[in-house]
């Protein structure tokens, strides 16, 4: 089995980012994964590439977070043609803020880098049960906060 790497830079940049906030150490965190991955030859021929590649660039995020000074929420947000799609981007960050790190990291997997549920268990290293109870609940806590942070308004 092989990966297609240029898909798969793009998805643990994507990965980092979210874990990081910062898209320079984000890129530069990628570049570590596939270097530590490449090195590592006698691991890839076993197999699980992928769950290989996401630990790496987890434990990466886990020590660039551990090294990073607190910090508040990033400043820098992507120009958007409309204000309705930056509030609901703002607002879907703050509801994703309040889900546990498990759940949120489930939905990035799933969602942002289109990971199937099996390749998630493998990575995540649980049944594809509990990946699916799991994202399946996040989903709903997540849509409860948003609907919540309507009626507010």
């Amino acid at each position: 089995m092989s990966i297609d790497i240029k898909e798969q830079y793009d998805k643990i940049y994507r990965y980092c980012y979210y874990k990081v906030g910062d898209p320079s150490l984000a890129e530069d965190l990628a570049q570590e994964t596939f270097l530590k991955y490449f090195a590592q030859s006698s691991y890839i021929e076993r197999g699980k590439l992928l769950a290989y590649l996401y630990t790496i660039a987890r434990n990466l995020c886990m020590d660039a977070f551990r090294k990073k000074q607190p910090g508040g929420f990033p400043d820098e947000l992507p120009d958007y043609d409309s204000m309705e799609r930056l509030e609901l981007k703002i607002a879907v960050r703050q509801a994703l803020k309040t889900l546990p790190e498990k759940e949120r990291e489930l939905l990035l997997l799933r969602y942002a880098n289109e990971l199937s549920v099996g390749e998630i268990s493998v990575i995540m290293g649980m049944s594809r049960f509990t990946v699916y109870r799991r994202i399946s609940s996040a989903l709903a806590a997540l849509k409860a906060l948003l609907r919540e942070g309507d009626s507010n308004e």
